[in-house]
C-alpha cells in the first residue's frame, strides 16, 4: 500500500482526544484497564496521566501530541502490520509515530504481556 500525502496530513490534523475514546473502548472490551493503556502511552510518548489528560483536554493535533513527545528509543522495535501498512516501510516520521501507537495499542488490546508490548 502507498501512503499519500494527503493521507499523511490527514492524521497530522486529527485530534488525539478525538481517537483516545476509541483506544479505551478497544482495550477496556477485552478486559484490559485504563491504567494500563496510560502505561503503554507513557511508554511511548514520556506523558505521564496528567499530562495526558491535559493534552485531551486541549485537543492538540497527533502533530503537536508527537511534537511534545519524547519518543521512548525503543520504538524503533515496534514493527509489523497495523491497518495494511507495514511499519517499518512507513516514510513520514509523524506517521510512523501514529502506526506505533496503534500498533502498541492493537497489542495490549490483543492480550500481550506487558514485558512485551514495552519491549523489555
Amino acid at each position: 500500500m502507498t501512503i499519500t500525502a494527503k493521507h499523511d496530513q490527514r492524521i497530522a490534523n486529527m485530534t488525539f482526544a478525538s481517537v483516545y475514546p476509541h483506544y479505551l473502548t478497544k482495550i477496556e472490551k477485552k478486559e484490559r484497564t485504563k491504567a494500563e493503556l496510560h502505561q503503554v502511552i507513557e511508554w511511548l510518548t514520556g506523558f505521564d496521566d496528567q499530562k495526558l489528560q491535559e493534552l485531551i483536554a486541549e485537543k492538540v493535533t497527533f502533530e503537536d501530541f508527537f511534537k511534545q513527545a519524547k519518543l521512548n528509543p525503543n520504538a524503533q522495535l515496534i514493527t509489523g502490520m497495523i491497518c495494511g501498512y507495514r511499519i517499518e516501510d512507513i516514510e513520514t516520521p509523524l506517521t510512523k509515530q501514529v502506526r506505533y501507537l496503534d500498533k502498541l495499542v492493537d497489542e495490549l488490546a490483543k492480550g500481550r504481556k506487558m514485558e512485551k508490548i514495552l519491549r523489555t
